[in-house]
């Protein structure tokens, strides 16, 4: 049932090798049409396809982008604040339902990748309050703007980069919606995760990210991967409280995921 479409064996960074001349960073929209130009060399030589270089040539700076960038308030919260602000309680209650609801699903994924529902349901209550909003912005544009931007270009360089190869590959459009920081689907994947562990979760032969089947699957399979043990712990302390780590940086949110899931599975 749940056959891989990409590969997930090769790192992130074995594909993205770059030239010795890195394209130019900038901190306003001016140079971003130049950076785009260099860009386009780097991402040919990475092995993006003449669809993902249309994408990248398409691209534009996204303002909105890198306003939510400088303003992310809610990670500087105390747990309770966040989780009250984030809405844990109905979190709780609709993962609760779509566990039972969907019971024959979470356990074939818990089966496959050793990862239990309450997880993914955390995850994915955060993330798009279940699909409810997947975000407004076009990830393309979103991703090359991270890119271009001097804040954090290495980070976000790879990522760009698996954007235009999901564009090439058919994944995504230069037009697919996803949040303001490039993320996409009912798990809001970066771009770069997404290549690397998407997986084909409903068996139609294609990885979708806006199916919530092939979400959660990838999901499941993305902590898996990251080193998730089935069958231990996942709270603050406990083994795979880690690899919740890998999935979010925010120390806040890491633990909201962790108490949310304890609770949906409990």
């Amino acid at each position: 049932m749940f056959k891989s479409l990409f590969t997930t064996t090769a790192a992130i960074c074995t594909f993205m090798a770059a030239p010795a001349l890195a394209a130019q960073c900038g901190n306003t929209a001016n140079g971003f049409e130049a950076w785009k130009g260099a860009f386009a060399q780097e991402a040919r030589a990475a092995g993006v396809g003449q669809r993902g270089l249309d994408a990248l040539a398409s691209a534009r700076y996204a303002n909105g982008t890198i306003a939510a960038d400088r303003n992310q308030k809610s990670f500087k919260y105390s747990l309770s604040k966040f989780m009250q602000v984030r809405g844990a309680d109905t979190i709780v209650a609709q993962g609760r339902k779509r566990k039972a609801r969907s019971a024959g699903l979470f356990n074939a994924l818990e089966q496959r990748y050793g990862v239990p529902a309450g997880v993914l349901l955390a995850i994915h209550g955060m993330e798009t309050g279940f699909g409810g909003f997947m975000g407004n912005s076009a990830v393309v544009s979103a991703i090359t703007t991270l890119a271009y931007d001097c804040r954090r270009s290495d980070f976000f360089v790879p990522h760009a980069i698996g954007a235009l190869k999901l564009v090439d590959r058919g994944a995504i459009t230069p037009n697919t919606q996803g949040a303001k920081h490039g993320e996409l689907g009912h798990t809001q994947f970066l771009p770069g995760n997404a290549l690397t562990y998407g997986v084909d979760g409903n068996g139609d032969g294609r990885v979708d990210f806006y199916n919530e089947v092939d979400a959660l699957a990838s999901t499941a399979n993305f902590l898996r991967q990251k080193g998730w043990q089935p069958g231990a712990g996942y709270q603050e302390g406990q083994p795979n409280f880690r690899v919740i780590q890998a999935w979010n940086a925010a120390g806040v949110y890491q633990k909201a995921i962790a108490i949310m899931a304890s609770r949906i599975d409990g």
